[in-house]
């Protein structure tokens, strides 16, 4: 295993130091990285003391370590997963054939924009979320929503190492135009819609880090697959972060849930609103939309692209290598429910043409696995009420799906009934009102805001009054 240097300007453990060029043009990037987090990170909590994880290795199990950081000293760096002896590309056209360890010529512009499309998101969520440290519901939701933004920031650093690194001058360029971009921004938006929806609430924090970042995990996971080497390496380490991400949206949309349903009981008119909380039924409109913009980021069902990825083996399935027997998707089928003349029918596609879907089935199978503990958490709770996922033919604006007036279970309906029934679907303007009127920072050690559940245990052995972030010393 190659150990992580930290002693150099720029943590690694890709032996930086023996390229100086590309030392040199990191080390470059790095000012202006830092003027971006300063100007788009956190907003109001720079200077604070935060007690985050640092990765220390690459190693399963102890590869972190916890301790108190100032955000802008954190020791962002670039990091890969070891290398598998002998390994060969797991699918497609080239299948069994060994990796590559530089990019081929061929798929030198693909694969730049592979890896430009997900570097961007991650800057993109950091600035979504940028102002949410105002209104933390605890210091410890505080330092999670904090180490989820450092880690995000880890992971530009690991994409830009790669376009620095494989991509020469043109990857340099894309690396200065992530620092350039904005989420939301009129101008220069971030590449994909879902980054660029505002963030203003806890709620849509962990729908976010729930259903968008597990997302992620599903195209970390495709990369990993890659027969570019490097990628596959670098996405599988992101993988071992990107978990904790997913257990800050499970667990907070769990305790909302629980939250709502303890005062649903102590309300006489079992209205959770009369006794400051969200509602389970609320909770579920904000589920319904964040789940629907995620399966969007797959893109369209019936895809060239995606066919065109899969055979170059630029990314495969999830668990490719291990858990399939035939790896080249040729002459095989996936069948889909198309519209014709406005109705349903079902239609047989090339299966490479569908791998887009086949990615999103896998991701929505996990959601149902989430969705089955939320339901757990309302039933210990005594609540009758239960949470659903909508159809994926729901509330689409990508895909063969788009802007068709699909209801959460899938049936096709008239517009008009559509139109009259969106607002019980997904948040309306009162309803958003209504869980900003909540938001506001709790900021001694050991409380919580009255909406939302204490969770079951504190961080790294630490207990729930632990100061997991500390301000400025005057």
């Amino acid at each position: 295993m190659a150990d992580i240097d930290y002693q150099s300007l720029i943590p690694n453990n890709v032996n930086l130091d023996s390229d100086k060029r590309l030392q040199r043009a990191l080390e470059k990037w790095q000012p202006a990285y830092l003027d971006w987090w300063n100007q788009m990170g956190p907003e109001s909590f720079q200077l604070h003391d935060v007690y985050l994880r640092t990765a220390v290795s690459t190693e399963p199990g102890g590869w972190a370590q916890f301790g108190y950081v100032k955000m802008p000293e954190y020791r962002w760096g670039i990091f890969l997963d070891d290398k598998v002896a002998d390994r060969r590309i797991p699918c497609g056209d080239h299948a069994g054939e060994p990796v590559w360890q530089e990019v081929p010529g061929e798929y030198r512009n693909v694969l730049r924009r592979i890896i430009v499309t997900q570097a961007d998101t991650e800057p993109a969520s950091v600035e979504q979320q940028r102002w949410l440290g105002m209104t933390a519901p605890s210091l410890y939701d505080m330092r999670n929503l904090f180490q989820v933004n450092v880690e995000e920031g880890r992971h530009l650093w690991a994409m830009v190492y790669l376009l620095h690194a494989y991509f020469g001058k043109d990857g340099r360029d894309e690396a200065d135009d992530l620092l350039a971009r904005r989420a939301g921004d009129a101008d220069k938006p971030r590449i994909l819609d879902a980054f660029n929806q505002p963030c203003p609430d806890w709620l849509t924090f962990f729908c976010f880090t729930c259903f968008t970042d597990r997302d992620g995990k599903y195209q970390l996971g495709a990369l990993a697959e890659s027969g570019f080497d490097p990628l596959s390496r670098t996405c599988r380490f992101m993988l071992t972060e990107e978990a904790h991400h997913l257990f800050v949206g499970e667990t907070g949309v769990e305790r909302i849930l629980r939250r709502g349903a303890q005062l649903a009981k102590l309300d006489r008119n079992g209205d959770a609103r009369a006794q400051g909380g969200v509602p389970v039924a609320m909770t579920q409109k904000w589920i319904n939309y964040w789940f629907c913009y995620s399966i969007d980021l797959f893109g369209s069902e019936i895809s060239t692209n995606a066919a065109d990825f899969f055979a170059a083996g630029l990314k495969g399935r999830w668990a490719e290598a291990k858990d399939y027997d035939e790896h080249t998707a040729l002459n095989q089928w996936h069948r889909l429910a198309t519209v014709e003349n406005g109705k349903l029918t079902s239609k047989e596609v090339p299966l490479r043409n569908a791998m887009n879907e086949m990615l999103r089935q896998s991701y929505i199978k996990d959601a149902e696995r989430v969705v089955k503990r939320w339901n757990q958490a309302l039933e210990e709770e005594g609540s009758s009420e239960r949470i659903t996922l909508p159809d994926s033919r729901f509330f689409r604006r990508q895909g063969i799906y788009a802007n068709l007036p699909f209801g959460p279970d899938g049936q096709l309906l008239a517009q008009d009934e559509y139109d009259r029934n969106i607002g019980n679907w997904l948040p309306s303007a009162e309803d958003r009102a209504y869980v900003t009127s909540l938001m506001h920072r709790v900021q001694e050690p050991g409380k919580m805001a009255n909406w939302i559940a204490a969770p079951k245990k504190g961080i790294h052995g630490n207990s729930m009054d632990f100061e997991y972030v500390k301000p400025p010393q005057a």
